[in-house]
């Protein structure tokens, strides 16, 4: 039974087989495709072995254990059409020394004696040798020919695992690289749509789902429709009757695979999606565990829990139940065959109408026969596993909402005016449509001046931000910055103008230099000692143990929410860029670090143009201009002393946060 890799929140609703995904698999498929027919081609010769082991039984049965038949003209194969001889040569003096101690048990012909088998154990161990040592040499043949196939097999089944695995793993590492890299285009937008955890199932799980489908299914499928075939050939070339007999069994084997193919897939199914829950609900638990502690919900936590746990356990038996159906009834199916074979076969052994080599290697075959007959219908369920897979990989993939790129980059025709250096113009934004987040918003900043968006919670501040950086294109009006409309920038170079600090600060889990310079390399000592400087890191980066060699694990843990907040602060004097956006950059400060992250934001914002969001009105009297949203509309505009002499609405938000001035 094969563990089931492609769990996700949704399960697999297609056509029982989708050749349309096939086809769409072909482009990560070719740039293999000569190993993959390597691989067929190793198959194709490893079956014309398997199927040519057997034979050599035969062979060795037939010809040198129990070799000969009495001809028909025989007065002996008349008396007793059973019995068998052995034939050796009397010009040979070694069997005329035989046959003369021995007379009576043989009978000559010219130059040919025979004695009968059921004689031969009457002869003393020396002569019976002496009689059988061509049979004993060539039997000695025909194993060593038998090894060297088995060691051949043995060889072809490494080198073709190998191909196989190899051409596997390069189709999934490509389709896992094209996943990303389509992620990373995406817009925000996308991401706001699209659960995490469905994204990184898509990368991790569906695509490791597909492994199977390139090593596993292609290279046994392959192998188990030429065994069948050949196996069958071999029967009906052995004696038609015989295999006629032993295919009886073959439309209750068909229909049970069916029904088997039927259930599985069902029951694959339902699990993909209970394990699906199964891991939201644990990673929800997980992530909300100081809440739930708090509210002392442990117990209706773990019963909602259980419930999915007991539900995933009932399919799982029904699952078992299914495959301990299946398996025992197949092997069943084999037994009688072999019972019919054996005693269709028996009585023409009898009969003298087949040697008894035919009905081993017979008996053999269909042994063999069953096996791919069961690994089929296993691997037609490791098919429907990875088509489910392959159907939410494309769907992904034609999922595509990247912002449109200029056919070319735009350069202005003139100095712009460096008063009007980021222009906002009747500007609306609707996340959803007809749900308006922004509208009609109009202002423009200063090349080197530093702007604060204040105002409530949901008023559009972060959405200000995300438009100046085009994480969103507006859903009406523009955004100009340096004259252009932010649709002729290049995305790359529009976003090398920027520098975002952000109310959660960011870490990734490498060292606190990659942190905060994204090409070390490319950076001096003598830059990187003045950059950690100007924001008072100096101390922080002493106080670690590799310094700035220090990997920062699972998001900075360990650092106060204001140490991760100068490190941002230092990715962003690092970057030099001509606009800074500060995002609640001093929401979750501690008093600890406050002045640091005060003085440090200071120096990058300094001789450079800003947009700040503020909820701290402190923070907001570092800009030059303060503007004031209220239900995604500009309120006011002033500065600090100009809009408390208006008492508006900046000057209730004053009040409300009591702040003493």
């Amino acid at each position: 039974m094969r563990s089931d890799y492609g769990y996700a929140e949704e399960g697999y609703q297609g056509k029982t087989q989708d050749w349309r995904l096939l086809r769409r698999l072909l482009p990560f498929v070719a740039p293999h495709r000569r190993m993959l027919l390597w691989s067929v081609a190793l198959v194709v010769a490893l079956t014309f072995i398997e199927l040519a082991l057997p034979y050599f039984s035969k062979i060795a049965i037939d010809r040198y254990i129990v070799p000969g038949r009495a001809p028909n003209a025989s007065s002996a194969q008349a008396n007793d059409p059973g019995r068998r001889y052995l034939h050796v040569d009397s010009a040979d003096p070694r069997n005329r020394a035989v046959m003369a101690r021995h007379a009576e048990l043989f009978e000559v012909e010219g130059d040919r004696a025979r004695i009968a088998f059921a004689d031969l154990a009457r002869l003393p161990e020396e002569d019976l040798r002496a009689l059988r040592r061509d049979d004993l040499r060539a039997l000695g043949g025909v194993v060593l020919i038998f090894l060297v196939l088995v060691a051949a097999d043995f060889a072809l089944t490494f080198v073709q695992r190998v191909i196989m695995e190899r051409a596997g793993h390069r189709v999934m590492h490509d389709l896992r690289l094209r996943l990303y890299e389509h992620i990373q285009q995406q817009s925000m937008a996308f991401f706001t749509r699209q659960p995490v955890a469905r994204l990184v199932t898509r990368v991790t799980n569906d695509v490791q789902n597909m492994h199977e489908l390139f090593t596993t299914f292609i290279s046994m499928v392959f192998k188990d429709i030429f065994l069948l075939a050949g196996i069958a050939i071999v029967l009906l070339a052995l004696d038609w009757r015989m295999a006629l007999a032993v295919f009886a069994v073959m439309p209750i084997v068909a229909w049970a695979a069916l029904r088997f193919s039927v259930k599985a897939r069902d029951i694959y199914r339902a699990l993909r999606v209970k394990v699906a829950e199964i891991n939201g609900r644990m990673a929800e638990s997980i992530d909300g565990m100081r809440t739930i502690q708090s509210f002392g919900q442990e117990a209706y936590n773990y019963a909602r829990f259980a419930e999915l746990n007991a539900e995933n356990y009932r399919l799982g038996m029904r699952e078992i139940h299914v495959f301990a159906l299946f398996m025992p009834l197949i092997e069943v199916l084999g037994l009688t065959a072999m019972a019919l074979l054996i005693l269709y076969g028996g009585l023409q052994v009898v009969g003298d109408r087949i040697s008894l080599g035919v009905l081993v290697v017979a008996l053999t075959y269909v042994r063999m026969f069953f096996r791919p007959m069961r690994d089929l219908a296993e691997n037609y369920n490791v098919m429907q596993n990875a088509m489910s897979s392959a159907e939410r990989i494309f769907g992904l993939l034609d999922i595509d909402q990247r912002l449109p790129e200029p056919p070319a980059v735009v350069v202005p025709a003139s100095e712009p005016d460096r008063s009007r250096w980021l222009v906002l113009d009747r500007l609306s934004l609707a996340y959803t449509p007809g749900e308006y987040v922004l509208r009609d918003v109009s202002f423009s900043v200063a090349k080197g001046e530093s702007v604060a968006l204040v105002g409530p919670t949901g008023a559009g501040k972060t959405s200000l931000l995300n438009l100046i950086q085009r994480l969103y294109d507006p859903t009406e009006g523009h955004v100009r910055l340096d004259g252009l409309d932010l649709r002729q920038w290049d995305s790359a170079q529009l976003r090398r103008l920027t520098a975002l600090v952000t109310q959660e600060p960011v870490l990734f889990s490498t060292t606190m230099r990659r942190n905060i310079f994204p090409d070390p390399a490319a950076v001096d000592e003598a830059t990187v000692a003045r950059i950690v400087a100007a924001a008072n890191c100096k101390e922080l980066v002493a106080r670690l143990p590799q310094g700035l060699e220090t990997v920062m694990e699972k998001g900075g843990a360990g650092l106060s929410s204001g140490e991760r907040q100068l490190i941002t602060i230092a990715r962003a004097l690092a970057r030099d860029a001509q606009l800074i956006l500060l995002d609640e950059a001093t929401s979750y400060i501690d008093s600890q670090t406050e002045a640091a992250i005060y003085d440090a934001l200071r120096r990058l914002v300094a001789g450079r143009t800003c947009l700040l969001v503020a909820h701290r009105l402190s923070t907001a009297r570092m800009a030059d201009r303060i503007l004031v949203l209220r239900d995604g509309r500009l309120a006011e505009a002033g500065t600090h002393d100009a809009l408390m002499q208006q008492g508006g609405l900046y000057w209730r938000l004053h009040r409300q946060s009591g702040a003493v001035r």
